[in-house]
């Protein structure tokens, strides 16, 4: 018995370190195989979680902290490194068509090629495992030794000979190995080599552009233009004799540092600025008026379920409760075919009894009724069952002493049951209102931002909140996705939302002293 409870210690601590140093050989050959793609910043995170992990596990005076570090790790990587992520890509130019690194960007371009001499045709003889490349040209058949198709040489050198007597291949066994072909280089007698132009041609090309000694000046090889990185726009141009940049750029573009350019653009390039200000003010309308909606619905409901005359207060509450209960996307899509202009059960009940046909998601101020009316839906459950409970806890003896001055029922309602409900109720007011001002799921799948708004310079909608209108910058701009201008807006949204968040830490603490 002491030799088992001695190698168990021994037993422990070995399993503690080989696991230790296997999680480290695993992620540290993953941070290599990051860092080989140029993928820093996840490089670094995956280094900075592994070695803190192993930090805390190995040594003694901090593995207490061990209950604590999933928690710590999935801040750092769910919180912290997106956000950081995020307002770094908001100084600079990351967009659809400047996503490279300027190395990734020049060899792209590199690797563009031009055609310098006539094209042959081609075919190949022979039988899985065994063909033979033929050009047809001017001076008769040229044709190589067998080859595998699966393991081609780089280049491959023909010589003057008769047409096979056997029939070619067919063209889907060139399309089944089109890459393999493309990089193959066939050399003739002259001394020609000749690259792959076409799914049966042959023809000589070289590299469109040439890099000059700077490792950064580009020649056109067939019109002799001379190209130069633009570090302001992230894209190659042609430069004059001055070296002034003139022309058209060249894609693909590569990240470049912007600065503030993104965050000036929201407030001085008018496409911008002007669906952002009203974008902005009716997120905070919508959010402020959720809450009021939520709050009012929920508080009566509350008083009503509560009403012990009325009968059956328990499957009130149960039906009433359900809304919060239904996923919340399932709501939204009822809503939105009850609100369809044509075939929703809403209009064919206002055109039965009024005449009225609204248009509910062509109308701007229709859309922004409808959205309020969807969402009053979804929210007022959870402001009835905080007032369910609050209301418990205000004392009888404050309607009694109300009763005996005469007090009526509205008079207790805004005198009594009012101010004791929202005065605890105000952090959660405020976090609702947090929650309302990134509802992005009510939008996307209700309106999806519609009806549009004309003459912007980014796609935008009057009901879009500033969530969804960078949602829409980021992944549906016509011109390009421009991700380092969603990425200002997002960090303008995460400097309001903290605002907010610090504002419930003060109404939090001014309530609890």
């Amino acid at each position: 018995m002491t030799m088992n409870s001695k190698n168990k210690p021994a037993l422990r601590t070995w399993l503690k370190w080989a696991a230790l140093g296997g999680v480290s050989a695993i992620n540290g050959y993953a941070t290599i195989l990051m860092y080989a793609r140029a993928e820093y910043a996840f490089a670094l995170l995956t280094l900075i979680l592994t070695a803190l992990g192993v930090y805390v596990f190995a040594r003694k005076s901090t593995y207490a902290h061990r209950y604590i570090y999933p928690g710590v790790a999935g801040m750092i990587l769910f919180i912290i490194f997106p956000l950081v992520y995020t307002v770094g890509l908001s100084f600079t130019n990351y967009s659809g068509s400047n996503q490279l690194s300027f190395q990734r960007a020049q060899s792209v371009l590199m690797e563009q090629s031009f055609q310098t001499g006539e094209s042959y045709s081609f075919s190949l003889y022979g039988e899985e495992g065994s063909y033979q490349l033929a050009l047809n040209t001017q001076d008769g058949w040229y044709l190589s030794d067998p080859i595998d198709l699966k393991a081609l040489p780089e280049s491959l050198n023909l010589s003057l000979a008769q047409q096979p007597s056997t029939e070619a291949a067919p063209l889907k066994t060139v399309i089944q190995n089109r890459q393999q072909l493309s990089a193959l280089v066939v050399s003739l007698p002259n001394g020609d080599h000749l690259t792959m132009s076409g799914l049966r041609k042959f023809a000589a090309s070289q590299s469109l552009f040439a890099l000059q000694d700077d490792g950064e000046t580009l020649i056109n090889q067939q019109t002799k233009q001379v190209y130069k990185p633009n570090w302001e726009t992230g894209y190659y141009q042609e430069v004059n004799e001055a070296g002034q940049f003139i022309g058209e750029s060249m894609s693909p573009g590569f990240i470049v540092n912007s600065g503030w350019d993104n965050f000036t653009r929201i407030f001085t390039d008018p496409g911008i600025q002007g669906p952002f200000v009203s974008i902005f003010i009716w997120t905070i309308l919508f959010s402020a008026l959720t809450v009021v909606f939520t709050l009012a619905v929920g508080v009566v409901l509350a008083q009503v379920v509560s009403w012990e005359a009325l009968k059956g207060r328990g499957l009130y509450r149960v039906l009433l409760i359900l809304p919060y209960a239904v996923p919340a996307f399932i709501s939204i899509l009822i809503f939105k075919g009850l609100f369809n202009q044509s075939f929703g059960e809403i209009n064919q009940v206002l055109q039965g009894l009024f005449g009225l046909s609204p248009a509910w998601f062509t109308d701007p101020f229709l859309a922004k009724t409808m959205i309020l009316i969807v969402n009053t839906w979804l929210g007022y459950p959870y402001m009835m069952i905080l007032a369910m409970g609050l209301l418990k806890a205000i004392p009888d003896d404050l309607y009694e002493a109300s009763a005996m001055d005469g007090a009526g029922p509205l008079d207790n309602f805004f005198r009594i049951t009012l101010p004791m409900l929202v005065k605890p109720m105000v952090p959660l007011l405020i976090a609702s209102f947090a929650f309302n001002f990134n509802n992005f799921v009510l939008i996307q799948l209700l309106t999806n931002g519609a009806p549009d708004m004309l003459g912007t310079s980014v796609p935008a909608g009057h009901t879009d909140l500033l969530v969804s209108y960078t949602y829409r910058i980021a992944f549906e701009g016509a011109g390009g996705q421009d991700f380092g201008l969603a990425g200002a807006i997002a960090t303008l949204i995460f400097l309001l939302v903290g605002g907010l968040s610090l504002l419930n830490m003060k109404f939090t603490k001014l309530d609890a002293e």
